[in-house]
């Protein structure tokens, strides 16, 4: 096992082993215990009671977090025709159709979200295999498939992120910088915890929400209490 540096071993310490924290507490200590010398993101990671290889009990959605996640995205839309000028009047960053599809297809991923209207959706297909693996593939189940080009676009730019489990049923999002103060990294946090909990998928039954943890970029994990956390966060009894 690889030797913690000094600055890893001082946040550890920070930590009390086997202790379940509120979600104030947590953040308090993401706090302390993000000492890179960078504005560390907020990561959160909740491990939820559903089988991801059935279709029934998949999690993915989009929430629009109120203070964003500290990280202006540059978002590409695929339109065609007026939509083209909507998109680039709601501050889209790359538009177009064709010629676009053709360049990711050439290896071209500089941007971070995807935005495309239902009539491009035959070329853009054939993209899955670029954009799907990076989590940019639009859908129409989380709003990037759309005609409503200029609402979705000022949407991501405000803070809207997706969320989805992996095949470990595990979400992990980043919510914030060490740069928010504690107020608007809870409010993103709860905002985070009511979207997934108000997208419980009917077939679960049991613990819908396993465990959750949160950390920063170079941070240990600090273990929250489930039960406090739905009461203080999501207002869940």
């Amino acid at each position: 096992m690889a030797k913690l540096s000094k600055r890893l071993s001082a946040a550890h310490q920070k930590i009390e082993e086997g202790k379940l924290y509120t979600v104030k507490e947590a953040i308090a200590l993401f706090k302390e215990t993000a000492t890179a010398k960078f504005d560390e993101s907020m990561e959160i990671h909740i491990r939820l009671g559903v089988d991801p290889r059935h279709a029934d009990q998949q999690v993915r959605s989009t929430v629009v977090l109120p203070h964003g996640t500290g990280k202006t995205k540059r978002v590409l839309v695929l339109a065609m025709g007026e939509k083209v000028k909507e998109a680039e009047e709601a501050g889209a960053d790359f538009v177009g159709g064709e010629e676009l599809v053709a360049k990711i297809s050439g290896g071209w991923l500089d941007f971070d979200a995807v935005i495309a209207t239902p009539d491009m959706m035959k070329s853009v297909g054939r993209l899955g295999k670029m954009l799907g693996p990076r989590g940019l593939m639009p859908s129409a189940k989380t709003g990037s498939v759309t005609f409503d080009i200029a609402d979705a676009v000022k949407e991501v730019k405000a803070g809207r992120v997706e969320f989805r489990v992996d095949k470990f049923a595990i979400v992990h999002n980043a919510i914030g910088k060490k740069s928010f103060s504690d107020e608007q990294l809870f409010d993103n946090a709860r905002t985070l915890l009511q979207a997934i909990l108000k997208a419980r998928p009917s077939s679960v039954k049991g613990s819908y929400v396993k465990s959750i943890a949160l950390s920063s970029s170079m941070g240990p994990g600090i273990k929250i209490d489930v039960a406090a956390a739905q009461k203080e966060v999501a207002g869940a009894e």
